[in-house]
């Protein structure tokens, strides 16, 4: 399978909300989204080209032919911020690859950062991130906060 890691452009801002939205019942509390409105705001097309245009945050996309695969988002270059493989293409290695591309976009970095959705802490776990708090439930979504240092 060819894959393009490339860096986001605004014109990406559709796919990569839709690839999110099809994820939220992972990270919601409720199943209806209900308590979250906050949440799905802030991946919303709209949100999502802020942040591709937004100097804080780097977003890296794996596209095969026309067609995204995946991406990832870094804030500040230390934290994922977003990282999601459309389910078609996960157990290929994708979200490696991209945490890979992400990381060597960060030389200097000593430590990364998480707020990994419960299904997603065994890929984390597998790049050496560790929890560093239990799960926490906010604002209609859990996740489970974890740190990688490099020292």
């Amino acid at each position: 399978m060819a894959c393009e890691l490339r860096p986001a452009q605004a014109s990406d801002a559709t796919a990569i909300s839709a690839l999110i939205r099809q994820f939220t019942h992972e990270f919601t509390i409720s199943a209806d989204g209900s308590g979250a409105e906050q949440f799905l705001a802030s991946i919303s097309v709209e949100a999502e080209a802020g942040y591709i245009s937004d100097p804080r945050y780097r977003y890296i996309t794996a596209c095969v032919g026309d067609v995204l695969a995946g991406f990832i988002a870094m804030r500040d270059r230390s934290h994922v911020f977003h990282l999601f493989v459309a389910p078609q293409f996960q157990r290929q290695g994708m979200a490696t690859r991209l945490w890979q591309a992400a990381r060597a976009s960060a030389p200097g970095i000593q430590t990364f950062t998480v707020n990994s959705s419960p299904a997603a802490l065994p890929v984390y776990k597998r790049f050496g991130f560790a929890p560093t708090d239990s799960r926490i439930e906010m604002h209609g979504i859990c996740f489970v906060p974890m740190r990688l240092p490099l020292d």
